[in-house]
């Protein structure tokens, strides 16, 4: 069974300096028949002007994963991280019992866009944590899929709190992508960028797919694309 959640109906917020689609209900944008899935709770598909971006905030008991599409994001948080994300990095904070952070763009004048994530955790109340890493080198077309986030950070992935294993792959026009699902878990397909083929279904930037009791994921990018796949419970 596959769920198309088109771009163009997300819920939207434009703040001037922040422009975001939420995939799942979110701040003001609400809809009870998209409150996450599975245990994915949040997609922000967030673009932030330069010099904006959110000032100081809490967070607790949250897997915050920040995936940067184009420009740079600047991190501080009460763990006394600081950090620029760039392009092709994925960065994961646990909040745990409490952090505060603050996420700026890193840039004056050009803008940057992330994708913010909320994994909801398997366990509360854990110390919060931070890792980072970039993956730009390896998200090439004719890689296939390349995990980015794990519950064992297998293979040199980032570890969260959740049994979840979240891959990126950026496919060249005409290349096709086959990967074996399991039928007992569920997916979640994000194009992050560019336009592909589920089947006979065209996705274009910002579509979602909610993938249950299939065997195999079988697509075609149409042209450069960019996209994410979660494997959840």
């Amino acid at each position: 069974m596959m769920m198309l959640r088109r771009a163009d109906e997300r819920g939207r917020a434009n703040f001037g300096w922040l422009d975001s689609r939420h995939t799942f209900s979110f701040g003001h944008y609400y809809d009870p028949r998209h409150m996450g899935f599975s245990t994915l709770r949040v997609i922000n598909d967030d673009r932030v002007t330069g010099g904006g971006g959110f000032p100081t905030h809490p967070h607790r008991d949250m897997e915050i994963i920040s995936y940067v599409v184009e420009g740079a994001l600047e991190h501080e948080d009460s763990m006394g991280n600081g950090s620029v994300i760039r392009a092709g990095d994925v960065q994961r904070m646990s909040a745990g019992t409490g952090v505060r952070h603050s996420e700026y763009n890193h840039s004056k004048t050009a803008p940057v866009r992330f994708l913010q994530i909320w994994i909801v955790p398997e366990a509360r109340g854990v110390e919060p944590g931070y890792a980072q890493r970039n993956f730009d080198a390896e998200l090439v077309a004719g890689n296939g899929l390349r995990l980015l986030v794990s519950r064992d950070g297998e293979d040199g992935s980032l570890t969260v709190n959740q049994d979840v294993r979240l891959y990126g792959a950026r496919l060249a026009a005409g290349e096709k992508l086959v990967h074996e699902l399991d039928i007992a878990r569920n997916y979640w397909l994000q194009i992050v960028r560019g336009e592909a083929k589920l089947g006979e279904q065209a996705l274009v930037e910002g579509d979602g797919v909610a993938i249950s009791e299939e065997q195999r994921l079988a697509l075609t990018a149409s042209d450069a694309t960019e996209l994410l796949l979660f494997d959840l419970q």
